[in-house]
Formats: structure tokens, sequence, C-alpha cells
């Protein structure tokens, strides 16, 4: 071979080279051949549900609740060494540290954005009375007391606005002591929730 078709034939194989990582690369993006055409799949369809962004999240959770799914939650509030709401089985609601049988709530949507809080254990909802303060009521009185409306706040937690008494909403003290719900305000980490499964 001639000095000067050396150069050619260098490049000639660099294309090559090229061509033969591309059909490779296509090959193994046949499907059924090594899961890359699933991978490409998935992170394509991931990047595309991303899209709307805060307005997917609203729709799933305005379904949620107009299809009336029931969940079982622990609501954490992290205020002083952390607390979930406990419904006692006397009808005492409290905070406590560590998650125990009567920390388990099913939360249940009862119309768009209301829920009602039970306590799987004890068998008593979450009620407020006329002066903000949080007791356990059975399912026989079930009343508007019962409902709050729960509200997704900027920081992802949630704060529950008493649907009977507006304005008044479920707070715990550092101590783990429920706060009367005309004492606080959804400006308050007293008041903001985390649903943790």
């Amino acid at each position: 071979i001639p000095i000067t078709s050396q150069p050619f034939l260098g490049a000639f194989e660099c294309e090559n080279a090229v061509f033969l990582g591309l059909v490779t690369g296509l090959a193994g993006c046949a499907p059924g051949l090594n899961g890359t055409a699933d991978r490409w799949e998935a992170l394509y369809s991931r990047s595309l549900a991303r899209i709307p962004g805060e307005k997917r999240g609203e729709i799933s959770r305005d379904s949620d609740y107009l299809l009336g799914i029931k969940r079982l939650r622990r609501l954490y509030c992290n205020v002083g060494i952390g607390f979930h709401i406990q419904v006692l089985p006397d009808g005492r609601i409290t905070g406590v540290h560590n998650e125990n049988r009567y920390s388990l709530l099913q939360i249940s949507p009862v119309e768009r954005g209301v829920v009602t809080l039970l306590g799987v254990r004890s068998g008593l909802f979450v009620a407020m009375n006329r002066r903000g303060k949080l007791y356990g009521s059975v399912s026989l009185h079930y009343n508007n007391e019962c409902k709050f409306r729960e509200k997704l706040l900027a920081n992802n937690y949630n704060a529950y606005e008493s649907v009977a008494y507006p304005r008044m909403y479920i707070g715990l003290s550092k101590n783990g002591k429920t706060k009367r719900g005309n004492r606080v305000s959804p400006a308050m980490t007293v008041t903001h929730f985390l649903p943790r499964i």
C-alpha cells in the first residue's frame, strides 16, 4: 500500500469503528436482547411524568379524594423530639415519639379535600370541639367535628383544619400534648404533619 493511501485507510477504519459501534448500540436496544430498550423506555416515561410537575401531583391527589381511597398512615409532627398523633381507647389524643399500635390512623376521604382520621386500634375518630380541644369520638357519634380539611403546605407537610370550626387546626406542642385549635395556625410548625406509611 502506498504511503499516500494510509491516511485514507486510517480514516476508513475509524469510520467503520464508529459505524460498528452505532450498529452494536442499536442492536443492544432491540427488545429482548439485554433490557437496554426497557431502561430507555422507563427513563423516557419518567421524564414525561415529570413534565407537568406540580399539576400532576395535584391531579393524583384529587383523584385519591374522588375515588375514596383510604390510607393507613401515622401523622408525624416535627416539633420537640418529633411526635406521632395517637388515639387512646379512653378518648385522649396525645403525641407519642415512638410509633405504636395507637398511632396508626385510617385517613378516609368523605368529600373533596375533607378527611376523617380514625384510630385503627382504638376505633375512635379524631374530633375537635368548639373550644378547639381534640378528643376521640365513637363512630356512633360521628359528626362534622370528626371532619378535617386536609391542606398540602408548601413544605410538603399537611395541615388539618376543622370543618365544623374553620380556622381551627390540629396541633401538637413540643412536649407532645395537643394544642387548642383556636391557638394555632398553619404558619406554625406545630400544625404541620407528615403522613407516614
